[in-house]
């Protein structure tokens, strides 16, 4: 699943934004129980393992020109939800992105 959120950003403030702000992932994810972990690949790219009701999820975030780009790799059973998963993606990678 990818998900493209847009922002007119320079780079360097929204990697800042996210560098500081990755912790409030877990936040973000109904029912409280997940667990998120996240690494930096790069400068521009995190990759985050998202652990909730016995599923991992892997994903990773990459911080383009102009977009914000979350690739979650979601497994054929869990198929059926990516429509509600992009929906909060969505919202919640706009609330990353603003200042606190």
């Amino acid at each position: 699943m990818r998900v493209a959120i847009p922002h007119d950003l320079p780079r360097e403030t929204v990697r800042e934004r996210l560098r500081s702000r990755s912790h409030e992932i877990a936040d973000h994810i109904p029912g409280g129980m997940a667990e998120v972990t996240t690494t930096w690949a790069s400068e521009d790219s995190m990759t985050m393992r998202v652990s909730a009701m016995g599923q991992n999820l892997d994903g990773r975030v990459n911080i383009e020109e102009g977009q914000l780009v979350f690739e979650i790799d979601l497994p054929p059973a869990l198929g059926f939800v990516e429509p509600m998963v992009a929906n909060a993606v969505r919202q919640q990678g706009q609330k990353l992105l603003t200042k606190d």
